[in-house]
């Protein structure tokens, strides 16, 4: 066995990328206030297709160095929108037919492994704040609610592991389960 080289896996170039059919998810930052996870959010988003990223409050924008340095390019290939509030982007997303679906551990969530969802509307996923999570404006909008099962002693997660876990369980639910659909 061997590792495959960058030349061996067959990435598309940024303008055969932009032009890819995309999953019909937004990612929602509800004040993320890392740069490097803002990165990471890109990043995933662009190994899995997603459409673009709303960036809200007080969470970082490109171009900005932390973003840069982890989305190690991706900030050029998924396209994103700046809003002030979360609220704001909410209800651009709920005039276009989005599901509101948001990513906290909350009295009323269904575990990740049991959330189905609709393959025929687009889902907004929304990723709260490193410390304070979702906002509380932000909760009483929500049509769905996930959380991911955790069983150690921490409370959470690092809300770009978050992603990653939820944007992939997304992608194999839509895109993996029999019969295979192309995206």
């Amino acid at each position: 066995m061997r590792k495959l080289k960058l030349d061996e896996l067959d990435r598309p170039d940024l303008t055969t990328y932009q032009d890819t059919q995309k999953l019909d998810i937004v990612l929602v930052l509800d004040n993320i206030r890392s740069g490097m996870n803002v990165g990471s959010f890109f990043r995933t988003a662009d190994a899995f297709l997603i459409s673009s990223i709303y960036i809200t409050g007080i969470s970082a924008t490109p171009p900005h160095k932390e973003i840069h340095k982890t989305a190690i390019g991706a900030d050029q290939s998924v396209k994103w929108t700046y809003f002030s509030s979360v609220t704001e982007a909410v209800h651009d997303l709920k005039a276009k037919g989005y599901q509101i679906v948001g990513v906290e551990q909350a009295d009323q969530s269904t575990l990740l492994q049991e959330f189905k969802p609709d393959p025929g509307s687009g889902i907004a996923l929304i990723f709260g704040n490193e410390v304070e999570g979702l906002s509380d404006e932000v909760m009483e909008m929500l049509d769905h609610c996930i959380e991911i099962p955790q069983y150690g002693t921490k409370h959470s997660l690092n809300v770009s592991v978050s992603a990653g876990i939820v944007i992939w369980s997304i992608f194999e639910k839509l895109c993996l389960k029999p019969p295979y659909k192309s995206i």
